[in-house]
């Protein structure tokens, strides 16, 4: 994690600059059994940041600035990824060992369209992530936005009642490529923030659930409406 964190801290505090807001909120999380729901950008740039934001309010800091706190990254923390992302190169490869919980996507495989059943055991693996500390995951399980959230991030709320925690990243579509691997551009403004804890019914039906967790990372379809034109006349 440190290794990764020296590499890729350029990429987010001296080629771009990044504006990190609310990490006084993960002052007051347990150690174990939170949940972070965000919105997706990239395959990787979004995972490593929150890394960074981790590590650097682990020794008390307020923002990345030096990047000092790499030699004492915050353990125990894990992030859902589907299995081919993670099984697609070297690099992936070796990004999997800081924390990946590697799941089949029960809806595309390969590039196309599939319908399968969830994998009980996958199911096991963030229940036990969980159970020993905190979990990153994407509702949406794409990087396009606006993309209708999925229930199985629903179905792992009720059956394991965590702290969820929203998040929202900015940017890293512009600054990076798809996989949050290269840079497109420098210079862009980055933003995460973390929101404080959403209250949740863990009695409520799934589609519940999910509409709240999607209101909060502001990627529900009331989100994604474009105002109209005004005319000139």
């Amino acid at each position: 994690m440190a290794l990764i964190g020296v590499f890729t801290y350029p990429s987010y505090n001296i080629f771009n600059k990044t504006n990190i807001n609310g990490l006084e909120v993960l002052d007051n999380l347990p150690s174990s059994n939170v949940l972070f729901v965000s919105n997706h950008q990239t395959y990787f740039s979004d995972v490593i940041l929150m890394y960074h934001a981790f590590a650097a309010r682990n020794v008390g800091k307020s923002k990345l600035g030096l990047p000092w706190y790499l030699i004492r990254p915050r353990l125990n923390t894990f992030y859902i990824a589907a299995e081919e992302t993670m099984k697609s190169g070297l690099i992936p490869k070796i990004f999997a060992y800081t924390g990946a919980i590697q799941i089949k996507r029960t809806w595309r495989a390969d590039g196309k369209a599939v319908e399968r059943p969830v994998d009980t055991g996958d199911i096991k693996k963030i229940h036990m992530a969980l159970g020993s500390g905190w979990v990153i995951t994407f509702p949406q399980g794409t990087t396009t936005p606006f993309e209708k959230g999925r229930k199985g991030t629903a179905h792992i709320i009720k059956a394991t009642k965590p702290i969820v925690v929203p998040v929202i990243v900015k940017g890293l579509r512009r600054a990076f490529d798809k996989k949050g691997l290269r840079w497109k551009k420098t210079g862009i403004p980055l933003e995460l923030s973390f929101k404080p804890p959403i209250e949740l019914d863990y009695q409520a039906e799934a589609d519940e659930i999910l509409d709240i967790i999607m209101d909060a990372i502001v990627q529900s379809e009331q989100f994604n409406k474009v105002p109209p034109l005004r005319s000139k006349v």
